[in-house]
């Protein structure tokens, strides 16, 4: 693991925007062996703290530009950590909603339809663990 002031910064900032208890158990699960962990450190130093924490745009624009992006390519699992994060930073279900539906007429129907499908389990999951 880097101990670079960006991989400090990186692993604050996706702690921040996933919480402390999703966060650990992605790296229980998701990253638990070396090959994951060499993906993770790279991607915590270089978009998350080089990028996330760049000034000019707030976490809410970036977790929805993620959204969009995800959306728009297809990147369903990538979909569910941003629409994590996008609730963690104050979109709701309606906006996150809309917004693809919205996508909707621009990337076509069967995107939208695979993003909502994911968004519908990453909804009802937040609301469970909110319980």
């Amino acid at each position: 693991m880097s101990d670079s002031e960006l991989h400090r910064k990186g692993m604050a900032m996706r702690t921040q925007l996933l919480g402390e208890e999703f966060t650990s158990n992605l790296n229980k699960t998701t990253y638990n062996d070396a090959t994951m962990e060499v993906f993770r450190d790279i991607a915590v130093e270089n978009v998350f703290g080089a990028l996330w924490t760049r000034p000019g745009l707030d976490l809410k624009t970036r977790t929805l530009i993620c959204v969009v992006s995800d959306t728009a390519m297809g990147r369903e699992t990538e979909l569910v950590l941003h629409l994590r994060m996008a609730l963690r930073q104050g979109w709701t279900e309606t906006e996150l909603t809309e917004t693809m539906v919205h996508l909707s007429g621009y990337i076509g129907v069967p995107l939208v339809r695979g993003a909502m499908l994911v968004a519908s389990e990453v909804f009802a999951a937040v609301r469970q663990e909110a319980k």
